[in-house]
């Protein structure tokens, strides 16, 4: 089994315009493309996993995510990500509750499509959600600063296993935590 990392998309790699569905709105977050370009180096994996709840609430379509994670990758200058895993529901949608983070299914859901080992992954994001993700799948949480954070940040921030102030830094802990493992 392999292992990866998971990444949360607004305000992790790009920056959170909400319910952005404009690809020329694009704008990668400081850090991020250091970050992505150390860990792809190093031979992690990569896997985004977003709630994209604008979808749900019927303010942006899944062809506009769909065209803003092009921009990002062309940002980028492609070749970052193994596998793209979002969320659609709204918050209050009973059907896509068990989906959205902070439940650990979409990251279930790509260890099975992809023969991955959860406990020796990592989880990183900006927001309790993205750290309670990590948790619940058994995945070390790294929590992501300087961003919206949201109103769970002082709570996130004393369960995630470290908090960087950017990817750059994300991806340097992680990478100096598991030297050698891969």
């Amino acid at each position: 089994m392999k292992r990866a990392v998971f990444l949360d998309r607004d305000d992790t790699i790009i920056r959170n315009v909400p319910y952005l569905g404009d690809p020329a709105r694009v704008e990668l977050m400081p850090g991020a493309r250091e970050g992505l370009i150390l860990l792809r180096e190093a031979g992690w994996p990569l896997y985004i996993v977003s709630n994209q709840s604008g979808v749900g609430r019927g303010l942006i379509t899944k062809q506009q995510v769909r065209a803003v994670n092009e921009a990002m990758e062309e940002k980028l200058g492609g070749g970052y990500f193994a596998d793209y895993y979002l969320c659609y529901a709204a918050p209050d949608d009973p059907y896509g509750a068990e989906e959205r983070k902070p439940s650990p299914a979409m990251l279930q859901q790509a260890a099975q499509e992809h023969d991955l080992d959860l406990r020796g992954s990592v989880m990183i994001g900006d927001r309790g959600s993205d750290v309670m993700c990590g948790k619940n799948a058994g995945c070390v949480s790294i929590l992501v600063l300087g961003h919206s954070g949201g109103d769970d940040v002082e709570e996130a921030r004393k369960e995630a296993d470290f908090v960087a102030r950017d990817l750059q830094e994300a991806a340097m802990w992680w990478l100096a935590r598991t030297e050698g493992e891969l």
